[in-house]
This record gives C-alpha cells, structure tokens and sequence, in this order.
C-alpha cells in the first residue's frame, strides 16, 4: 500500500505546456489511495480543460475566488482548501508562478491557498532550457528552498522549444515515487519492528467446541495499521478473527490457540523494537482434549482446566530494549490490579479499560482507556473511537522514540 493512501492532496496547476500531464498524475495519485483536490490558475486551463481533472479527481475543480458572477457568487475559501491539505503539490510550477510564491504576489486562487498552507509544499518547476537556468530562477528555487518547501527537479530531454536540456517538469510516475520516498523518508516509525497481538484464542474442548471469549480483534488491528502507515514493519499475531489487513508492511500469523500464540510471539520477539500484547489470550485450557466429539450423556460435565502460559509475561522476562505494552481489562479494583501487571510482568506501559465504563469492552466501536506507565503515572482518556484509541497507543510509542 502506497504512503499515499489516504492523504489528501491538493494539486495546483500553473499555466505550463506541462499542464497536460496533469490528467496522468491525477489518476496516479488517486490510484495510490490519495483524496486530490485540484486548483488550477486561470492561464492553466488553456493547456488542460477543468473537466478533465474534475472527472478524474471526483472533486469539483476551481480557479477562482467566486465561483460565478453576481447575486448568487460564492467565495471558494482559499484557508479551507490550504486548511485540508495533507501536502500541496504545484505541477507545474512556471517561472512566473515561482515568482509569485518567493514574493507573495497574490493574485490568484493558487497563490492564495499557497500562502495558507500549512503542510509540506512539492513543487516541480517547468520551462524551458534557459529560463530554467536563469539567474532569477535560480534564487526562485533558492527562496522556496529556505521557505522549506520541497523541490521535485526537473528533469533533462526535449523541451517544447525545440530544445534539448534541462526545465523539463518531472514525468507523473517520478513525482509519484518521489512523494512517497520522501514521505517514507519523514515516517516516524520506520525502520522499526513492532509485533502485536489481536484477538481471542480458542482452547480446544474435543474437535468441535472450544473455550473462548468475545474478543473481535478489532483494537489489535486497528494498532497495528496505525504503525505501519508510519512506517514500521509489523508482525499482526491474530487468534481467530474475520478481520483482514493488506499492508505491504504488515505480515499476519494467523493462530488458534494461546500455545500457538505463545511460539509465534517468541519466534519474533527478540528482533522486534516493540510489542503490543492487545489480544484477549484464555488464561485457561482444558488439560485432557477429547479425541471424539463428546456425546451428550449426563446431566452436568466436567472439565478439568490448566494455566496457559502466560504470554506476556514470557516476554517480560526475556526483554532487552524492547518497549512492551499490555491490555488490562478489569471488572473491580482496577487501578490497582493494572499496577500489579504492570510490576509483574515487566511493562513499560500498560492499557487499562473497564468493563463498568459504558461503551468499552469487546464487540463495540468504542473504547475508554487509561495508560498508565512503568513510573504509575497515569492519563485517562476520553470515550473514543476503537481507531482514535489505537491512534493514542501508537503516539505513546513515538514519543518513546522521540
């Protein structure tokens, strides 16, 4: 899955041949997962048609203040555009619209969100040979650079004058890839290798009934898309769940029961940088599993249960540097009882919910957490969503790394 996914990008168009490419790199970020929302100056459009970029946007297009003439004329807000934007990108970027930007020449509705914005800003400078390599143009590039925008190069080949050198803007694809490089690049997680657990386990009865619980596996992997949309590789260990995840930097082991989970989690554990233990683990099995489907004779059956091991535990006992989160989920006492684990084994921060608190719990959208950390310092969180919690964890774990 591409960085991109999920960014909301706003293209600005300047009046360059090179505005035809456009179209192309439209649909390439929308192929990439990114929401685009295009402004075009107005000498833009006499090299491509708004349509066009509307249609392959599946956003309205827009190059003026008012959207038209008299009574019934509305003003597109150039704050709100620069507001929404996860990154600006100008392609192309002529001279003359460089120009504008270094000196705040606010003219246009381009120029106007440019000078709102405030997330990254790509630009990819288009013209010809010796424009591109005139003085001006140069401390163009110069400006922007300290401003810290973020220049995509042109590129060197035929230019629309008949010329051969460099001013040619970058093709589609190579500003594509150089948006997500760069993006990767700025990840706070990357390089890092995280293994979390989800879901419940299944201990075996005979071959057809289990001990379980309501666990959904939701919170596991809703953490761990979280940390690898910034850019940590992640081992998703899931006990049985519908879920599913595609992520090229996630890889799922899917398991059954806590023994299982158990060999997964010590199979990776060690050259992980951190673990988060948000599966609902059973923390007992049936000692004897009936080989046959147990028939229905008596009126009561026994079975007799054995502890499972306990997971995470284990790997407290065994870390280095590893950052180790686990989940308590408490009935009575539960401040006190999320110490106890805490010291026990071994956390560095421990995610306390209560099933007294309307709305947390297994089988809902929702969740009310508290963390505490290994010192007892404690942060309750408001109601939130299972997503927005998973957001919490995972900027505990950056701020770990910060």
């Amino acid at each position: 899955m591409s960085v991109l996914s999920g960014k909301k990008v706003l293209l600005g168009v300047s009046g360059g041949i090179a505005a035809y490419k456009t179209a192309t790199l439209v649909r390439l970020l929308i192929k990439a997962g990114a929401q685009v929302q295009v402004i075009m100056t107005p000498a833009s459009k006499d090299f491509v048609t708004p349509l066009t970029l509307s249609t392959l946007s599946k956003n309205p297009v827009y190059s003026t203040f008012l959207s038209e003439e008299g009574e019934n004329a509305e003003w597109n807000n150039h704050v709100d555009f620069a507001l929404w934007a996860d990154l600006m990108v100008i392609a192309p970027a002529t001279a003359n619209t460089l120009s504008k930007m270094v000196n705040g020449n606010c003219d246009n509705l381009l120029i106007a969100t440019y000078l709102s914005a405030k997330c990254p800003v790509y630009f990819a400078p288009a013209m010809d040979l010796d424009m591109y390599k005139h003085s001006s143009t140069l401390a163009s590039f110069k400006a922007l650079r300290d401003f810290g925008n973020i220049i995509i190069p042109a590129e060197t080949g035929e230019l629309a004058s008949g010329l051969s050198g460099e001013g040619r803007m970058a093709e589609p694809e190579n500003i594509v890839a150089f948006l997500e490089k760069d993006l990767e690049s700025k990840l706070p997680l990357k390089g890092r290798k995280i293994l979390v657990t989800a879901g419940p386990t299944y201990e075996a009865i005979d071959p057809v009934r289990f001990i379980g619980n309501h666990s959904t596996g939701k919170m596991g992997f809703d953490i761990a898309k979280a940390v690898a949309d910034l850019g940590a590789e992640v081992i998703l260990v899931s006990g049985p769940t519908h879920l599913q995840l595609k992520h090229s930097l996630v890889t799922i082991e899917r398991v059954t029961s806590a023994q299982e989970m158990y060999e997964v989690c010590h199979r990776y554990f060690n050259e992980m940088d951190v673990a988060v233990a948000a599966a609902a683990v059973a923390d007992y099995r049936p000692k004897n599993v009936a080989s046959q489907k147990i028939k229905k004779k008596d009126d009561t059956l026994s079975v007799e249960l054995e502890k499972t091991k306990d997971i995470l535990a284990s790997l407290g006992e065994i870390k280095k540097q590893q950052f180790l989160i686990g989940f308590a989920l408490e009935t009575e006492n539960e401040i006190e009882h999320a110490k106890q684990k805490i010291q026990k084994k071994n956390l560095d921060l421990i995610v306390l919910n209560s099933l007294n608190d309307e709305g947390a719990g297994f089988g809902k959208s929702t969740n009310k957490v508290t963390f505490i950390d290994k010192n007892f310092s404690m942060e309750p969180m408001n109601l939130k969503s299972k997503e927005e919690v998973a957001q919490d964890i995972v900027n505990k774990i950056v701020e770990h790394y910060a």
